[in-house]
């Protein structure tokens, strides 16, 4: 059986694992490709700098926090693993800070240690007046890509570096399930007027000073438009922008200037740190993330898609609970096909 997945970012990486962890024993027929115009290091995925926080607002829907929560679990899980170095895994802790009283996060029960700020702890960060600490996880997409693509190549998964411009295109060649993880690029597979891209851009500077992450929040102004800091094994990360509609990839003078200045106001020290690379990427932004089933008549038989996208700039915090739900749906159909025999029911 021929599974294709479009997309070898942290969600299509991610999902191609889950999926061949869970079957090949069952299904030794099972056959997985992966097709991207992009592989690591040249991802949205890459760029991120890998903290594991979802957005302040979970907009109401419990199912992503299932996801998140899961996904961190399953970190947490591999924390103490002789892997986690090679994976970009280790622990760390900081401020979320707001200059209005904010709800609390429905990830707040999630990650280690949540509390509120004391009044001594926002002295360190005038024209803040609320706040909150925790430990959380960092999973450095730089490092958990070839990670997780070597764990797929000794298991036997082929790679294609090529843009698929249909699903079509695959289903005529045989494949029998596409997995579409293809982020933005999803809407050129199939219309979604509700993917739109959100861009950011980053500054990455040498600080060792810095040892905790700081993020800034603007109610008003809305997700990852204002300041943050955040420290990663060999380069802290400034943000950030988050441009709603701006499809440019470029860096831009404009957004520079107004990272630095802000993340410098933010902490002063900064202004010493060397500035060793720059990085722009459009999260894959929509109202909310699709993963579902889609049956596709091609002549007289019908072939299975399973899309999983529209993470916007949770990819990385969202990743394993939806490579779960996306393998829970791959079951679904093969047990359709008849290809996976279902277990004796028990003896009486």
């Amino acid at each position: 059986m021929r599974v294709a997945v479009i997309g070898a970012g942290v969600i299509g990486l991610s999902s191609a694992l889950c999926i061949q962890e869970q079957f090949q024993s069952l299904l030794p027929s099972l056959q997985l490709e992966i097709y991207a115009d992009h592989f690591t290091p040249h991802t949205t995925s890459d760029g991120a700098a890998g903290l594991w926080q979802p957005y302040v607002s979970d907009r109401g829907n419990l199912q992503e926090t299932l996801w998140n929560k899961e996904t961190f679990d399953h970190l947490l899980g591999q924390l103490h693993s002789p892997a986690a170095k090679e994976m970009g895994l280790f622990l760390i802790s900081g401020y979320n800070l707001f200059r209005e009283p904010p709800p609390d996060p429905s990830w707040k029960n999630i990650v280690l240690g949540f509390r509120h700020l004391t009044p001594k702890e926002l002295e360190l960060f005038p024209g803040y007046s609320h706040g909150w600490f925790n430990t959380a996880l960092m999973l450095e997409g730089r490092s958990y890509l070839p990670w997780l693509t070597n764990r797929l190549t000794q298991r036997g998964v082929k790679f294609f570096h090529k843009k698929v411009e249909s699903f079509q295109e695959l289903f005529s060649q045989g494949v029998d399930v596409v997995l579409n993880c293809s982020g933005m690029r999803s809407g050129e597979l199939q219309p979604d007027p509700e993917l739109q891209p959100g861009r950011g851009q980053i500054i990455r500077v040498l600080a060792p000073w810095v040892k905790h992450f700081i993020i800034t929040h603007d109610l008003k102004s809305g997700i990852y438009n204002s300041p943050y800091v955040i420290p990663g094994s060999e380069f802290t990360v400034l943000g950030g922008v988050y441009q709603h509609g701006n499809w440019s990839e470029e860096n831009s003078a404009k957004d520079h200037k107004s990272i630095w200045d802000s993340c410098c106001q933010l902490l002063p020290a900064l202004q010493k740190a060397k500035i060793v690379g720059e990085w722009s990427g459009l999260r894959p932004a929509r109202p909310s993330v699709r993963l579902e089933r889609e049956s596709i008549r091609l002549g007289n038989r019908q072939a299975e898609v399973i899309h999983n996208y529209g993470h916007s700039g949770f990819g990385l915090t969202i990743h394993w609970g939806c490579a779960m739900a996306a393998a829970r749906l791959f079951g679904t159909i093969l047990q359709e096909k008849q290809q996976l025999g279902t277990p004796p029911g028990p003896r009486l």
